[in-house]
């Protein structure tokens, strides 16, 4: 499988595994996996009301630009390049975009 097709079904279901139903409790939020294959962003978003407070949380944001995955956002707990490389990503392909530049090259992922 070409690098890029097999970079962007890692990223999509790993978004899916990550992605959280909406609650039944909470029938005006909704959570939205946004795919864009022709940009190469991804994004987990929580959308809607609660009671009179509007709710838009992206959660999770990647790209993928230069045939590397860029971590852009990760307002969750979980290690997600260290998934990305359990999933068969070298970690060299892997950029944590969310640390400025100076710092990645301390980091054991891609600088850029």
């Amino acid at each position: 499988m070409e690098k890029l097709a097999k970079y962007r079904q890692i990223v999509r279901e790993l978004l899916i595994a990550h992605a959280t139903p909406n609650p039944p409790n909470e029938p005006n939020i909704e959570c939205q996996l946004i795919f864009d294959t022709e940009h190469d962003h991804y994004q987990i978003l929580d959308i809607g009301w609660q009671e009179f407070n509007r709710i838009y949380a992206c959660y999770i944001h990647l790209d993928i630009k230069d045939n590397k995955i860029w971590i852009q956002h990760n307002m969750t707990e979980a290690d997600i390049a260290q998934e990305l490389v359990e999933r068969g990503v070298p970690a060299s392909d892997i950029v944590l975009g969310l640390h400025p530049p100076y710092k990645r090259p301390y980091t054991k992922y891609g600088v850029a």
